[in-house]
């Protein structure tokens, strides 16, 4: 019998992606010039063997329901077990959203009816590759109640993210916001593994005592009550939520070794398959550490640039340092350096678009410039 089910919770996600996020969630944010954020921790689930996988949506999702479809590309489109979209409670008399605790009380048929005896709540905004399986074995030998994943990590993260102090047997001391004082390099990855039980208790006696968030007011206020412990996630993770990290993980891509640890390793990430002819390089066109998806035409100069499917560069442009998504086209003699163009941006002739690494330059959704 397989052991888990998984939930994607997008209730109250971090969200500082700016223009990224105006028509779009955070999970279906483009990334890695054919996939979207939600793409790697839905990747994770099934290749960890969860067949069971629910995604609580909470607005914006109209992308994203187009991208995840009927789940077939990650092999959840089933008769029993599957993939579950399931759209946000509004409250019935603001018509407000309301928190995660209150999501997880309406659906709670959806974890009645699974086989599985634990379950794996994940974020959508955390990019790695990692086998839940070898949490669910720590998570066992140790007899926690709630284990989270955690990673290490330098002090310049750009992303709003939770600290953990963790002793050295693995037990969770404390876990503060990205706003507290903890002068912590463990960072949590806001996955976490509890048994189904536990995690319906909690849901019920949370919300009775007038509470809202699972992980601040079930994990965070009880964690001396509850055994939490942290597993260390030691590669590569991406925590993708602000534009600085967003531009920061996206440009880490063009590392060969980041790039084969998430993507060439035995669990491969899976995304929306869209078929379009391979990129095509006029004759003098130039092009140097980058990632090119299919569909692209390059006859211009590009240079440490990430472009996903159907972007056109055409003679005398110069894209540099530059993340330009789906469809958009690039007229000649254009420069662009330091730059974030969402889909189906066009940029006339002659122009010059230059930001910070820091401070990328962003054009929103179908912009004319």
């Amino acid at each position: 019998m397989k052991r888990m089910m998984g939930v994607i919770n997008l209730v109250n996600e971090p969200d500082d992606l700016e223009e990224l996020t105006y028509s779009r969630c955070v999970a279906s944010v483009p990334f890695g010039s054919r996939y979207r954020l939600i793409d790697f921790t839905l990747s994770n689930m099934v290749n960890s063997g969860i067949e069971n996988a629910a995604v609580f949506t909470q607005h914006k999702y109209r992308s994203l329901m187009d991208h995840l479809g009927s789940g077939k590309e990650w092999d959840l489109d089933r008769k029993r077990g599957g993939l579950f979209i399931l759209p946000a409670i509004l409250h019935e008399t603001t018509g407000m959203s309301r928190g995660d605790l209150f999501q997880f009380y309406s659906h709670r048929d959806y974890f009645y009816r699974g086989r599985e005896e634990y379950v794996v709540i994940s974020r959508s905004h955390i990019v790695c590759n990692i086998d839940y399986n070898t949490v669910l074995d720590f998570h066992l030998e140790k007899d926690a109640d709630v284990t989270v994943i955690y990673t290490k990590t330098a002090s310049d993260e750009y992303a709003k993210h939770r600290r953990l102090a963790v002793k050295d047997d693995g037990q969770v001391t404390v876990i503060e916001d990205y706003s507290g004082r903890l002068r912590t390099d463990n960072i949590s990855m806001e996955t976490y593994v509890m048994s189904k039980e536990l995690l319906l208790d909690m849901v019920e006696s949370c919300l009775a005592q007038g509470y809202d968030h699972l992980v601040r007011d079930g994990i965070m206020k009880n964690i001396g009550k509850l055994r939490v412990y942290g597993y260390l996630h030691e590669g590569y993770t991406g925590i993708v939520n602000t534009i600085q990290s967003y531009y920061k993980h996206s440009m880490m891509l063009l590392n060969p070794k980041v790039w084969r640890e998430l993507f060439f390793q035995k669990n491969l990430i899976y995304t929306k398959v869209k078929d379009e002819p391979p990129a095509r390089y006029a004759e003098n066109a130039h092009a140097r550490n980058s990632l090119i998806a299919n569909g692209c035409v390059i006859e211009g100069k590009v240079e440490n640039s990430i472009l996903f499917r159907g972007v056109k560069i055409r003679k005398g442009a110069y894209v540099k340092n530059s993340i330009i998504l789906q469809n958009c086209e690039i007229e000649e003699n254009v420069i662009i350096e330091n730059a974030i163009l969402d889909k189906d941006v066009f940029i006339s002739r002659g122009r010059v678009l230059t930001g910070d690494k820091q401070a990328p330059f962003i054009a929103s959704k179908t912009k004319v410039i």
